[in-house]
């Protein structure tokens, strides 16, 4: 009975103030610290607090090695392996593209693959219809 995983789905607040991208960060990196392993997943356009999305404040921490997005896919998901050495399986992607298979680390040598995708549209199936109409117009 113990913390082995996380799912992070970050939301604009997470992005709007320059504390709440340092307490997500720090969150999240104090995570891994602990042994959990962390799924990120932040489709929202990076910000002037966080200009290469929360992996890159995140990593600028965990690796001196930089990490850029770039206009062509400014949105990112991130799954990270907390073992001694943190490693972090990142995919830069775009508004449009389909959401691909990410790895949910339960041990260093062990995973399980999260289908973002089906279950995006398995869960926008489940919306009232208005909730369907509204969030299909902001895509448009």
């Amino acid at each position: 009975d113990r913390i082995v995983a996380l799912i992070e789905l970050v939301s604009p607040e997470n992005k709007a103030t320059r504390h709440a991208v340092e307490t997500f960060v720090e969150k999240s990196v104090e995570s891994m610290y602990r042994g959990y392993h962390l799924l990120i997943i932040d489709l929202f356009p990076p910000t002037r607090r966080d200009i290469n999305g929360l992996h890159g404040e995140i990593w600028k921490i965990l690796d001196k090695d930089s990490f850029r997005l770039t206009p062509e896919e400014p949105l990112v998901l991130a799954s990270y392996c907390a073992g001694r050495t943190k490693v972090a399986y990142v995919e830069p992607t775009a508004v449009g593209n389909p959401l691909i298979e990410m790895p949910l680390f339960l041990t260093v040598d062990r995973y399980v693959p999260v289908s973002l995708e089906a279950t995006y549209n398995s869960a926008f199936a489940g919306l009232p219809r208005k909730w369907q109409r509204l969030l299909g117009e902001g895509l448009a």
